[in-house]
């Protein structure tokens, strides 16, 4: 099944989204961190505090990071649930590399650090063997999906049974006036703040977009349960900008 996000590439209409997509974070890595916090006035930090505790009674000691990006999400499981294994996925070199390189100021152990790794892969095309982490993790990342299909196909593959998969993904608000005034900020301050400082303005025009067109929470409940995920559940955070989904893989499989 087709899905509007998966229609939307970042710098033209022709070629592959991952493609696309894969430069354009290269491209704006560098900025990646700084920009986040800045249109978000810092409120990312506190959503991605919460979805790692919606999985702290679950324990998870193998863990998947996927769209792992710069590492912050990464690093942040690590440290506060301090698993055996916490793997960061990424397309993207450029992001990857500003990853590999936070590292050392990162507020843990010597033993946390080397329970980390980050690897370079597709989230749709995943190259690790079936059931294999305790829990999957993605923030913000498969409104970037060509197949959202294939990526949540593939989390549910390699997701061991009675594994937890938790998603963090933004949203438009759904009432008013914040959804009349995110628009106004989306489609006008958020690209000229983008240009300013990665220098990519469709980057941040891409965005606003994806979030409009990408299925919003009670739709994302039922892709996940066609999945095949059970207990699918979701949350909003501020006002309906960022939706936490949280989703198990059945015990049983049949």
């Amino acid at each position: 099944m087709a899905y509007g996000q998966e229609k939307i590439n970042p710098y033209h209409a022709g070629g592959e989204k991952r493609e696309q997509v894969r430069a354009m974070f290269d491209g704006i890595a560098p900025a990646y961190d700084f920009l986040n916090h800045v249109l978000s006035l810092g409120t990312d930090r506190g959503w991605r505090r919460t979805g790692v505790d919606s999985l702290r009674e679950y324990s998870p000691r193998s863990i998947l990071d996927l769209a792992c990006g710069t590492g912050d999400f990464t690093y942040l499981l690590a440290r506060s649930l301090n698993p055996d294994e916490i793997i960061g996925c990424d397309l993207s070199d450029g992001m990857l590399q500003v990853a590999r390189a936070k590292q050392s100021r990162q507020r843990l152990t010597a033993s946390q650090l080397e329970h980390i790794s980050f690897v370079k892969g597709d989230a749709q095309e995943l190259q690790f063997a079936d059931n294999r982490f305790d829990a999957v993790t993605i923030a913000y990342g498969v409104r970037n999906f060509q197949d959202l299909d294939a990526g949540l196909g593939e989390m549910y593959r390699v997701l061991g049974r009675g594994g937890h998969l938790l998603v963090l993904e933004l949203a438009t608000p759904p009432r008013f006036p914040m959804r009349q005034l995110f628009w106004l900020y989306s489609h006008i301050v958020m690209p000229a703040i983008g240009w300013i400082f990665s220098r990519d303005r469709k980057a941040y025009s891409y965005l606003p977009k994806t979030m409009a067109a990408f299925p919003q929470a009670e739709k994302m409940q039922e892709i996940l349960e066609r999945t095949g995920f059970v207990n699918v559940r979701f949350h909003r955070f501020t006002f309906g900008l960022c939706t936490m989904f949280l989703a198990e893989k059945p015990k049983q499989v049949i």
